[in-house]
């Protein structure tokens, strides 16, 4: 059986482009955040035209997907929780976390997290999407001031990380075995606690 033929040769120009384009956005986003980065200002550390910039991305939020890498798409996978009463609203964000990483991209999501973990950069950049894409969502609706939402969505963030950390990446037994009913029923109450919950008791 014959091997594919690899392709052999310079790249083109488009391709050197894209890439340069892509280097510069994961820069910008990582040291200035996204609403601190213009794709002007990536145009120009990536030395092309923006008209290039808008070639290859159809706007920020296309090519700031792109720059984290993300094997899925978060606004998808938690679609419709912005929407669920705040003061049920854990159940809904657990088993959006289970059916991602239960579905086809779990292998892309652990290599993803692992290649995340160490790198100053690429840590920046994942600050960067949990706040402005997951918590935004999570966190839509939550009443109290806008301090006491962020620690809350913070704190969200610690019990969510924590389970696809110790189920899907660590693997620790029994919760890498447990049944998603039993995640959901387990992990839940902890998560509406720091949403609406008063954080103040011990109960």
């Amino acid at each position: 059986m014959s091997l594919p033929q690899v392709r052999r040769g310079r790249r083109n120009a488009g391709d050197h482009s894209r890439e340069a384009i892509l280097a510069a956005a994961r820069q910008l986003f990582a040291e200035r955040g996204f609403e601190g980065t213009s794709l002007r200002q990536v145009a120009r550390n990536a030395g092309v035209d923006p008209a290039m910039v808008h070639h290859f991305f159809r706007g920020k939020d296309q090519l700031f997907a792109a720059s984290v890498e993300l094997p899925a798409d978060p606004a998808e996978v938690l679609a419709g929780v912005e929407v669920v009463d705040p003061a049920a609203r854990a159940e809904a964000i657990v088993r959006a976390v289970l059916r991602l990483w239960e579905g086809p991209a779990q292998h892309g999501l652990v290599a993803f997290v692992r290649g995340t973990i160490g790198s100053t950069a690429k840590t920046a950049l994942m600050r960067e999407m949990v706040n402005r894409t997951i918590l935004s969502r999570i966190m839509a609706g939550v009443p109290g001031t806008a301090e006491e939402v962020r620690m809350r969505g913070n704190l969200v963030a610690t019990q969510v990380v924590g389970l696809m950390l110790v189920r899907y990446v660590i693997r620790l037994e029994p919760l890498a075995s447990a049944s998603r009913e039993d995640v959901v029923r387990m992990v839940s109450p902890n998560i509406q606690r720091y949403l609406t919950g008063d954080l103040h008791s011990p109960g």
